[in-house]
């Protein structure tokens, strides 16, 4: 008997999610979503369980969201994997952090394919463990040609860095002549960011309660969206992700003028 009654409950959830994607179909969906996904360990702590058992359920859920993100028309969904400053963690915390992209993309990889969905990384991937470079290496390469999603990886990344790494490789230019001072414009750095290949995010969710952007994507979130939940992120589901782009749709997105007003 409980079976069944889980079972219905489970069937009308999804009934419900599907009706709501198809409600969403007409409507202004977000191009590019980021998600710093926060709360991994709090989720464990919670259930008296090890701050790894709540990585790995995150893990799962990057799953969930991926499909969801997709089946809405989403173009990029950025996730916040790991930062440049989260090397401080705990040494094993941090190794088995490391080990999840190469479970995760291994196990994930055939539905990817089916999917369309092109993987991508940004951050500095020369200081990451090979085994962790061989595993985002091999998926990228596998699904290069697919036209699909983007599900762009930001993997031992942090903004400031990366904006200067943009600004020195302006300035070595000018230096040999290749341009001028008065050709380092806000495009020219966009040209030169690990994100070059990507729209601006539009919309940009944070869990697990913290408000602040935690050297994430500095300079692309200039006119980006924010949304920001209690919710701790392995809870995250899909229907937290349909509100989100909900209550993005009600905002008036103006970009510094009166758009309709």
């Amino acid at each position: 008997m409980l079976n069944k009654l889980v079972w219905r409950k489970s069937d009308k959830q999804n009934r419900n999610l599907q009706e709501r994607i198809s409600d969403m179909t007409g409507e202004i969906v977000p191009k590019h979503i980021a998600i710093i996904m926060d709360g991994n360990g709090r989720w464990a702590k919670k259930r008296a369980m090890p701050r790894v058992a709540g990585h790995h359920e995150g893990m799962k859920n990057v799953r969930k969201i991926t499909r969801a993100a997709n089946r809405i028309g989403v173009q990029a969904l950025t996730l916040y994997a790991f930062s440049t400053e989260n090397w401080k963690r705990p040494k094993l915390e941090v190794e088995f952090l490391m080990r999840l992209p190469e479970e995760f993309l291994t196990s994930f990889l055939p539905e990817l394919m089916e999917l369309n969905i092109r993987i991508a990384m940004i951050g500095e991937m020369d200081s990451l463990p090979e085994h962790t470079q061989n595993a985002v290496k091999k998926a990228m390469k596998e699904t290069e040609k697919n036209t699909g999603m983007v599900l762009n990886f930001a993997l031992n990344y942090g903004s400031r860095s990366e904006i200067v790494s943009a600004v020195q490789q302006l300035v070595q230019k000018a230096q040999d002549g290749e341009l001028t001072v008065e050709d380092i414009t806000e495009d020219s750095i966009s040209t030169h960011l690990m994100t070059s290949e990507l729209p601006e995010p539009d919309l940009l969710i944070r869990t697990s309660g913290e408000i602040r952007l935690s050297n994430f994507m500095l300079w692309q979130l200039a006119y980006t969206e924010f949304w920001f939940t209690d919710t701790l992120w392995p809870d995250f589901d899909e229907h937290s992700l349909l509100d989100a782009v909900n209550d993005y749709q009600k905002r008036n997105r103006r970009y510094g003028g009166l758009k309709g007003e």
